[in-house]
Parts: structure tokens; C-alpha cells; sequence
């Protein structure tokens, strides 16, 4: 029964993709909502100007019409579903999609990469984790954390900032990373996975359900953001995908493994914090060629296929070592 619940989910999400970007991509290219490309980047980058954006929009309305299509299917309570979960998976999940949609749609319009200011985005992102957190604690969800199966510690009120720290820091990690084509949802296909699996594992199979959709939606995305990518996610993707994961981190209580499990989106987002940091502190000398990580592997020369091939194994590496450890830990 759990196998049939993940191949339904995923089955239909992913041809819901499938069916949908197709009408998508000229939709947006109609409307000129094409990428706007930085001119210091990359020159191979420079062909993919115009190529239509906000694609990420079909994993937040593919993954809530599938469930609703498998509630409908298999009526309540057949899987114990518990509703207070789908409220905490969907307030993150469309706010931060929100987010990234409004700021990539400023893009658009302007023709430019200026979309929300920062400040305010981070306002707008620390909101979404704050209504989260207080959602997360009205409905008597457990603030203790984890080390091992039989060791744990109850945070109390600073487990709101490690829930901040998660979903603002796990977002704008994966929209970070988003810069290659296909490689934040390759690399975000491999963290859903482990998550799903964790979920199967301890027997919650709304937020298994919730894994397999959300990834049979990330594959079916990849078959057009694969190189040379016909449609990217935007903001609006990224944003999405980084809320599904630090919020199946959360409610498998499994925070602290997200730091492996999606350990290249970490590696990415301290490469640009260092390349910042050094930059400001030595007044305009640099680690990188540029950052984040992948796009100083492109100009050392490397095809931006072949770095996403090795940022898909590290990926994969990460993920398979955190299944592992879930495995003997419990």
C-alpha cells in the first residue's frame, strides 16, 4: 500500500508536469517573461537571455491539485492523514513560492536582475517562517531535536530560530544554486528523495505523500530544464523547492541532517559568503574566479554539463550517506 501511495503520487504529479510546461513555456515567452542574464557572467550564459522563467510555478499548484485528486480517490483518513500536517507543509510551500514569484516577476518587468530588495524579501521570508513556527506550536508539534535515537534536547522557544534558520537559510541555499541548467532540481530531487524515505521510515505517510509529489514534479521539470534548458524555475521554484525540504526536515525531525542531505547546496552558499566576505576584507581581491561554486568550475573551463554531472554525484553521495546513517541510527 505505502509503494502504491508514492508511485501514485509521483506518477501523477510528473505528468501533470509534463502536460502542463509545454503550454507554459510559449505562454511565457508571449508575455516576454524571459531570464534576465548578468552580464558579468559566464559568456556561454549570454544565449540563454529571454528563455522563459517563473517555470517553478507547477510545483506548488501541481503538488496541491495531486492531492487533491488522491484524497478524492481514496477518500479520508485511509493512509492516517492528519490535516494539521498539510497546513503546516502548504503555508511554507506557497508563502516562500509567493515570494520568489512576485520577485521574479519585478524581474521580468524590468528587464533587469532587480527584483524585491533584499531587505524586504528577507522580511517577507523571516514572516512566512515566524507564521510557520507559530502554526508549528498552537498545534502541539514536538521542539526537542534530535542526535541520536535516544539522545535529544528540548530547544523550547530557540527552536523557532533554528526553524528560521532552516527555512530562510534552506531557500535562499537553493536559489543560490540555481544557476546551472538542471542542476537546483537534480540537486533537489536527491534531498526530496531522502526525505521521502525518512517519512516512509518513521510511518508519516503525509509527508512521504507529500515527498513523492513534489518529486514526480522536479522530474518532470527537469525534462525541459535539463541543458540546454528550455524553461527555468525562477525565484518562484527555488524558493518553493528550498521551503519542501527544510519543511520535511522538520516534521521528520531530522534537522540536523539537512546539513548533509543537502550539504553541495551548503557548499554553494559558503562559497559566495566567503567570496563576499574576502572581497570586502582584502578590497576587491577574490577566492573564486566567481560565485557561487558552479559558476567558477565554468570559467576554470569545465562545460556546464560536466559540473552539473559532479554536483549531481556529490549530491548523490550526500544523500545516500545520509540514508545510511538514518538506517543504523534507528
Amino acid at each position: 500500500m505505502i509503494l502504491k501511495i508514492i508511485y501514485f503520487g509521483m506518477f501523477v504529479s510528473l505528468l501533470l508536469t509534463v502536460l502542463i510546461i509545454p503550454i507554459i513555456i510559449p505562454y511565457m515567452k508571449r508575455l516576454k517573461f524571459g531570464q534576465s542574464i548578468r552580464i558579468e557572467g559566464p559568456v556561454s550564459h549570454h544565449i540563454k537571455s529571454g528563455t522563459p522563467t517563473m517555470g517553478g510555478i507547477v510545483f506548488s499548484i501541481v503538488t496541491l491539485i495531486t492531492v487533491i485528486i488522491f484524497y478524492s480517490i481514496y477518500n479520508k483518513g485511509l493512509i492516517g492523514v492528519n490535516m494539521k500536517t498539510w497546513i503546516l507543509i502548504f503555508v511554507p510551500l506557497f508563502g516562500y513560492g509567493i515570494i520568489g514569484f512576485i520577485d521574479d516577476y519585478l524581474i521580468v518587468v524590468r528587464k533587469n536582475n532587480i527584483g524585491l530588495r533584499p531587505i524586504v524579501k528577507f522580511f517577507l521570508q523571516i514572516t512566512i517562517a515566524a507564521v510557520f513556527f507559530y502554526i508549528y506550536l498552537i498545534q502541539g508539534y514536538s521542539t526537542e531535536i534530535h542526535l541520536t535515537s535516544k539522545i535529544s534536547f528540548d530547544l523550547k522557544w530557540f527552536y523557532g530560530i533554528l526553524t528560521f534558520l532552516m527555512l530562510v537559510g534552506g531557500t535562499n541555499a537553493v536559489n543560490l544554486t540555481d544557476g546551472l541548467d538542471g542542476l537546483a532540481a537534480g540537486l533537489s530531487s536527491f534531498a526530496l528523495s531522502t526525505f521521502t524515505f525518512i517519512a516512509c521510515r518513521n510511518g508519516q505517510y503525509d509527508v512521504m505523500l507529500f515527498g513523492a509529489v513534489i518529486l514526480g514534479t522536479v522530474l518532470g521539470f527537469l525534462i525541459f530544464n535539463s541543458h540546454p534548458a528550455k524553461i527555468f524555475m525562477g525565484d518562484t521554484g527555488s524558493l518553493t523547492l528550498g521551503a519542501a525540504i527544510a519543511t520535511m526536515a522538520i516534521l521528520t525531525k531530522y534537522e540536523l541532517l539537512l546539513i548533509l542531505v543537502g550539504g553541495v547546496f551548503v557548499i554553494e552558499t559558503l562559497s559566495d559568503i566567503l567570496q563576499v566576505a574576502y572581497f570586502k576584507k582584502t578590497k576587491g581581491k577574490r577566492i573564486f574566479k566567481m560565485a557561487p561554486l558552479h559558476h567558477h568550475f565554468e570559467l576554470c573551463g569545465y562545460k556546464e554539463s560536466t559540473v552539473v554531472l559532479i554536483f549531481y554525484i556529490f549530491g548523490l553521495i550526500f544523500s545516500l550517506i545520509s540514508v545510511a546513517i538514518v538506517i543504523v541510527t534507528t
